[in-house]
């Protein structure tokens, strides 16, 4: 059968909603050769990892036959019906306005709806656009995709949507940090951004909301002979976390790095003795997985789904109280048995996630989706 995907992360985005796109369509072009796999977008951005991904064997690349503003949200239409799809699935969030009036059935997936939980963190418009485009994709399609169980409640409560209508279908991760990196790798990489012997790791955005500013109060009570490495973006919040490392005295404990390629992650990932993960509330969280493939231990916040991603064997404490995060590391820094007992278990937790069994569960909920309403229709 043909289906169809809104492609405008796959082909344009390089971090988060991209990586999972690119990653789900490609591993169930992989697991189940027998369809085709379209790919829907505007524009597509010129990288190594998205010309590698549009050489995957059955997955063809759709570009406007017809230009306009609107064309994801409105005059994709008619190249859905063309393309003669058995189904469309919504990778991040929306649908196409009236899809559910062109006979082909649709799939949504719902990430999260932080903007909802934490409002003081998106301008206005921008939560109204969110609003529109997630409510009206919940409302419409004929199946919910959550990533989580947190994400699934979430939409039952603040979308009024029923349970039955929701299937919570997890992420993996990249194939490559499921491998490790040869030693010769690690050695270049430790060279190429001057990393530490001995470092604790952060990955994501420096922004409010994954609350990297607790980690940076927990560091003053941290075993010294580590530093902290972080890897993100850097947005307006960052000064307020380069004041309070100036504040404590630590700017000689912290490495900042920016534009990491993503082939250098897994060894990076590989070196570090604990991955810190803060963050005040995810829809699933990605670089915990990455790091339990990576066999590095975890340390994340309570109260949202990261408890999920992180299973048992990894540590949590409340949000934003530093010094019982300070503990939570010194704890794994200091006890090599401890950090050995929640690599193995990490390690085996995490197998829940991988491609195979992810690609399993949606192929067989497109099916089942298929097989409902060609009952109803009977």
């Amino acid at each position: 059968m043909n289906i169809g995907f809104d492609g405008k992360r796959a082909a344009n985005n390089l971090t988060g909603l991209g990586n999972y796109s690119r990653s789900l369509i490609a591993h169930l072009a992989k697991y189940f050769p027998q369809n085709q796999y379209f790919v829907y977008s505007p524009k597509v951005k010129d990288n190594p990892q998205i010309r590698l991904f549009k050489e995957t064997p059955k997955v063809h690349l759709k570009l406007p036959e017809s230009k306009g503003l609107f064309w994801r949200s409105l005059g994709i239409k008619t190249q859905l019906q063309k393309d003669r799809l058995a189904l469309y699935h919504g990778l991040s969030h929306e649908l196409p306005i009236g899809i559910h009036k062109t006979g082909i059935p649709s799939i949504v997936t719902i990430h999260d709806l932080i903007f909802i939980r934490f409002p003081q963190y998106y301008g206005f418009i921008d939560r109204l656009i969110y609003k529109f485009k997630t409510k009206y994709a919940c409302k419409h399609a004929n199946r919910i995709i959550a990533i989580s169980e947190r994400t699934k409640q979430d939409i039952i409560e603040l979308y009024n949507i029923a349970a039955n209508k929701i299937e919570v279908i997890y992420q993996s991760c990249d194939d490559s940090f499921k491998l490790p990196a040869t030693e010769a790798l690690q050695e270049q990489v430790k060279k190429n951004y001057t990393l530490p012997d001995q470092y604790i790791l952060n990955v994501g955005t420096i922004e409010q909301r994954k609350n990297l500013l607790t980690l940076i109060k927990a560091l003053k009570n941290v075993n010294s002979d580590y530093k902290l490495v972080v890897i993100g973006k850097k947005t307006g919040y960052f000064t307020m976390v380069e004041n309070e490392i100036e504040l404590l005295g630590l700017k000689d404990r912290v490495l900042f790095l920016q534009h990491v390629p993503f082939t250098d992650l897994p060894a990076i990932y590989q070196l570090a003795t604990a991955f810190i993960y803060p963050s005040l509330y995810e829809g699933f969280g990605i670089p915990i997985i990455e790091a339990l493939y990576c066999k590095v231990p975890v340390v994340a916040a309570r109260g949202s789904c990261l408890e999920e991603a992180g299973g048992e064997s990894s540590l949590y404490i409340a949000p934003e109280d530093d010094k019982a995060l300070a503990q939570a590391i010194n704890k794994i820094l200091d006890n090599p048995e401890l950090q050995m007992e929640m690599k193995e278990k990490g390690s085996a937790y995490v197998q829940k996630f991988n491609n195979e069994d992810i690609s399993a569960q949606l192929m067989q909920l497109y099916l089942k989706t298929l097989h409902n309403i060609r009952t109803i229709r009977k």
